[in-house]
């Protein structure tokens, strides 16, 4: 359980990169006209992004949950994936990438990387990452009840991103 414990610690570090990140280009992007759309639903998003976390050890230590290999290193490689993913969306937007919806008007919609694929392929990877995750030691509740919630919270998330970006005259570059 040690191993998984660093693996869910250095996830939790690289959450906390991306927050660094995230208030870098914060700055940049109000300093440019930027405007901030969903406020009311980011505390819910850290809160479940950090349940997530802390599940994850809580369920397989109260749970006693097995590391079961297949299913784990199997999951170990989606973790990866999802993380390789997310910085992929990182670095294809660039200033523009946030965990906050910030948008700068009159910019056109990023169209390359991961965005010539998906929509929202960041969500694509917090979702890999959310069931992942639990499941490499078996949290099979924690990547349920995620999951569940995850898809609630980027229904309202999706909508805000969409709205914002219509409003702010982004269009397809």
């Amino acid at each position: 359980m040690i191993w998984y414990t660093a693996l869910v610690l250095a996830v939790a570090g690289e959450r906390l990169a991306e927050l660094a990140v995230a208030l870098r280009h914060t700055r940049w992007a109000l300093a440019r006209g930027g405007t901030e759309s969903g406020r009311g639903h980011y505390p819910a998003m850290v809160a479940l992004h950090t349940a997530l976390l802390a599940g994850c050890l809580a369920e397989t230590a109260l749970a006693d949950r097995p590391f079961l290999p297949v299913l784990g290193w199997s999951m170990v490689a989606v973790v990866l994936a999802a993380q390789g993913l997310r910085w992929w969306c990182i670095r294809t937007l660039g200033h523009r990438w946030n965990t906050r919806v910030i948008v700068v008007p009159g910019m056109a919609l990023v169209t390359g990387g991961p965005y010539r694929l998906l929509r929202h392929p960041n969500y694509v990877a917090v979702a890999a990452e959310g069931v992942a995750l639990p499941l490499v030691h078996g949290a099979w509740v924690t990547a349920l009840l995620f999951t569940v919630l995850n898809a609630a919270l980027m229904a309202v998330r999706v909508r805000c991103e969409e709205a914002a970006l219509a409003s702010a005259g982004g269009v397809p570059a």
